[in-house]
């Protein structure tokens, strides 16, 4: 019964409500073509937020995850569109390389130098995205610039699953280790719930921070190359705003903006329920000026739970410190 109750558990049977219903209204949804796209779709949201998760979990944020996508992406479609003849593979490595640089700049200036998150990260997202204008001068890269395997490789199937999904599941794996079976993992829920103590027994937070947010830099590089690629195009508006959605996803799975709680499962699951929404809504004939409204609906109520949740979570405490006191 209690398995009922947990968060994911609810997440998961709202989302397979979600599809049923939309469903019923509209039968092409539930077409094994369009789960399949909808599965595809969140592969991208459903990777950011996993390392988005670890940060959250520190009591900290990245809203610098798009920006750092988007300059990544511009690089990498600048990098291939100008050496058609480089490696596939070296090219995805240098994206990713440049986002692991640009997340290391935010986790040694929140690690070493004790800046509070937001702010590093609101000041870096600025900088990222203005070096994207910069790099560009403001010109598209589009497709027929870029070489064809550079295009295809997000979208080739492999055992009848495409790349996308695949690298989404080894994320999800890797994510899924570290959370739970790496002591860098554990150290992260320390920081998290009391940094204090953390301190006290010897973690190295700063160093501890600093690949925290270098984690979250590469996965924000590797999603940069996979966009353009996907999309088949990198211009500087690329995923403006997307870091909101990013932290709504770990919000509606139920990690805590106060740190110290959070699975990768709930991020997943939070990922998903955003992606059903996008791509239900528009099958409902839903306004698209209604779109954004109802999404942000979703987030204050998944809020409100969260509220709620740690509310309860307080109460356990007093009556077991009470009974340990009645039993000393």
């Amino acid at each position: 019964m209690n398995m009922l109750k947990q968060r994911e558990t609810l997440l998961a049977c709202s989302i397979i409500v979600l599809v049923c219903l939309v469903g019923l209204r509209s039968p092409v949804f539930v077409s094994a073509a369009s789960l399949s796209n909808l599965l595809t779709d969140s592969t991208l949201l459903t990777m950011l937020a996993l390392t988005q998760m670890l940060v959250i979990v520190t009591r900290g944020v990245d809203l610098s995850v798009a920006s750092n996508l988007a300059l990544s992406g511009m690089m990498a479609a600048l990098l291939a569109s100008r050496h058609p003849a480089l490696p596939l593979v070296t090219v995805v490595l240098a994206a990713t390389a440049i986002g692991l640089v640009l997340g290391l700049v935010n986790g040694w200036l929140i690690g070493y130098l004790e800046l509070p998150p937001i702010v590093v990260t609101l000041g870096t997202m600025s900088v990222y995205r203005g070096l994207v204008f910069v790099l560009s001068g403001g010109a598209w890269v589009s497709s027929h610039q870029m070489p064809q395997d550079f295009i295809a490789f997000p979208l080739t199937r492999f055992l009848g699953i495409t790349h996308l999904v695949w690298i989404a599941a080894v994320a999800v794996l890797a994510a899924w280790f570290i959370a739970r079976h790496s002591r860098f993992g554990r150290d992260l829920y320390a920081v998290g719930n009391a940094p204090s103590c953390a301190r006290y027994v010897g973690i190295p937070m700063a160093r501890r921070l600093l690949w925290t947010y270098g984690l979250s830099g590469a996965m924000a590089g590797l999603c940069g190359f996979l966009w353009v690629a996907r999309y088949a195009v990198a211009y500087t508006e690329i995923a403006y705003g997307f870091e909101f959605t990013v932290i709504a996803a770990c919000v509606i799975g139920g990690i805590s903006i106060a740190g110290g709680t959070g699975s990768v499962t709930g991020a997943v699951l939070g990922a998903l329920f955003l992606a059903v929404i996008g791509n239900a809504l528009p099958v409902v004939q839903v306004s698209p000026f209604w779109q954004s409204a109802l999404t942000g609906l979703v987030i204050l109520a998944a809020v409100l739970i969260n509220a709620r949740d740690a509310k309860h979570a307080g109460r356990q405490i007093l009556p077991l410190h009470l009974l340990q006191r009645g039993a000393a």
